[in-house]
Parts: structure tokens; sequence; C-alpha cells
């Protein structure tokens, strides 16, 4: 097979290898979510404890992004220095964890159906927060977009058979604190890849998601179980 030949054959496995990353983090991400689901659903594992459920979450990636930074040395360490950290790392380190403890909470009360139909206004969210902090220029098509994507989960929500305002409210505040965290992230170009964000991060979520729920304190008895369990298993 001549040059041309062989170059199609390496664009071609380049193009499944991506598809086939993305067919996998959709199945770890849909299966996440469906036992994020069981946990805290009432009627099945009822373990209603949103924010310590998003701890052991936030631990386990936290200490997995060390061993691959400083254990097995898949990516460089990042130097980053106090100024960096305090005014980019834990103000989006704030507002993720506000958009996982939310979300998480979502759970209780809504269909993972649903909520997924709900995170369909993230595009509505990062566009309209945008403009309305002066970071995006308004214009009418997309604000047309944006709101033809609004009646659709409107309509939804609409016809939801498990519908609940609290477990909406809940949802809606999620995807407000995710969108300014995406925003946030481009404004500060704090652009590192996902292993370097997990190391940095994970401590900032973890320390404001405890303060956050202290006064629970029979879960976090058994938060710290499970994440030892955890990291038994990690090590």
């Amino acid at each position: 097979m001549g040059k041309g030949g062989s170059l199609s054959h390496s664009v071609l496995r380049k193009i499944l290898l991506s598809y086939t990353y993305v067919a996998i983090w959709i199945f770890l991400s849909f299966t996440v979510i469906v036992y994020n689901k069981y946990i805290l659903d009432k009627k099945m594992y009822n373990w209603p404890f949103p924010i310590p459920l998003t701890i052991i979450h936030m631990s386990f990636c936290a200490s997995l992004a060390f061993l691959l930074i400083n254990v097995f040395k898949f990516v460089e360490p990042v130097s980053m220095s106090s100024h960096l950290y305090l005014s980019s790392v834990v103000p989006i380190g704030a507002l993720y964890s506000l958009s996982l403890w939310f979300s998480n909470s979502a759970y209780i009360y809504l269909s993972v159906s649903f909520i997924q139909m709900l995170k369909a206004l993230m595009p509505v969210a990062v566009y309209s927060i945008g403009v309305l902090l002066k970071k995006e220029p308004f214009k009418p098509n997309t604000m047309l977009n944006m709101l033809s994507i609004s009646l659709g989960v409107a309509i939804a929500a609409y016809g939801e058979a498990r519908f609940d305002t609290w477990g909406v409210i809940l949802q809606l505040g999620a995807v407000s604190f995710e969108a300014t965290s995406c925003l946030l992230t481009g404004w500060k170009d704090f652009c590192i890849d996902h292993e370097r964000s997990w190391g940095c991060q994970g401590l900032v979520v973890d320390c404001l998601l405890m303060v956050c729920d202290q006064g629970h304190r029979d879960a976090h008895q058994l938060v710290w179980v499970r994440a030892g369990l955890s990291g038994c298993c990690l090590l």
C-alpha cells in the first residue's frame, strides 16, 4: 500500500480509537449516574447523604490523580504559585463542589432520565451567565437557539410523572454552578489536563464539602470508613 493508503489507515485508526474512548467514557459516566441514584434513592439503597458521597467520589479521584502524577509518572507535576492556587483553583473548586453537591442531592427527588433532560440546559446557562457578566457578546440568533432548548426542557418537565419542585431547584442550581465554573476556567486561562485538574481541585472540594456537612457526625464517620476502604483498594 502506498503512502496515501498508509496515511488513510493511520487516520482511520485514530478515529476508531477516539470513538472507543468516547464510548468507554459514556458507559462509565452512565454507570456512575445509575449507581449514585441507587445509593441515594430512598426506595433503593436508602443512603440519602449526598455530601459524604461526593467526598468519597472526589477523594478517590484525587488519590488516583496523585498516583498517576507522582508515583507512575504518567504526566509531569504542575508548578503553581500560592496566588494562582487561591485565585483559580479555590474558586473553581468551590463552584464545582456546589455543583456536585446539588446534583447528587437531586437524585433523591428526581428520576435519572429527567435529570439528564435538565442537564440539557447547560449551554443555556453558560451563554446566559456569560452575557450577564459581560464576558460573552449578546447575539439574537444564539439566544433564540437557547430559548428553543429551554422550551424543549420545559415541555419535558411538564410531562414528567415524578416531578418534584425541590429536586428541580437543586438540579438547576447544580447546572448554574457548573456553568459558572466552566466560564471561570476559561476566563482565568486555567487549562490543564484532567489528571492535574483532579489533583489540584480534589482537596479543595473535599475540604469545602466537609465544612458544609459539619453537622452530620454519623455521616462523617461512615465517610472515613469508606474512604479508608477505597484507599486500601487503591494501594
